[in-house]
């Protein structure tokens, strides 16, 4: 069952997070949480970019993930910048594929590039969290 939390964090701002099912519907929920943490910190300016990449990330976890949940985690390090992620319990870290023109995959890694500031892999424990981050300009 889903899972929401707000906890403060040293920036001063909360950080939002949720447990989801690792199925392809919990993509809209991701989407939400993005759009809701970002008009509460009033980035709304960063809130389609971030639901996109959440929106990546949550489909190579149901793709590639183990077990039956997943973690969506939204923070907002600093002032200008929102961190969108999510964490599973596999190990195996996002490989770039080639695009096909008429395929689905492929895309992910260069999205990321084009549209975060920074993203990377965490290796955890348990498995592992993948995170993108958007930076506000100007």
């Amino acid at each position: 069952m889903p899972q929401p939390a707000t906890r403060a964090r040293q920036s001063g701002h909360p950080r939002y997070s949720e447990t989801l099912l690792r199925r392809p519907e919990s993509t809209a929920t991701a989407r939400r949480l993005v759009h809701a943490a970002c008009s509460v910190w009033g980035l709304n300016d960063l809130a389609e970019d971030g639901a996109l990449l959440v929106s990546e990330l949550v489909a190579n976890a149901v793709q590639y993930a183990r077990r039956d949940s997943i973690r969506v985690v939204v923070d907002r390090p600093d002032a200008a910048r929102v961190r969108v992620g999510v964490a599973d319990l596999s190990r195996a870290r996002p490989v770039k594929r080639e695009a096909d023109n008429n395929g689905e995959g492929g895309r992910g890694l260069r999205l990321r590039a084009a549209l975060a500031a920074d993203w990377g892999t965490d290796e955890q424990r348990w498995g592992k969290s993948v995170w993108a981050d958007l930076e506000r300009r100007g």
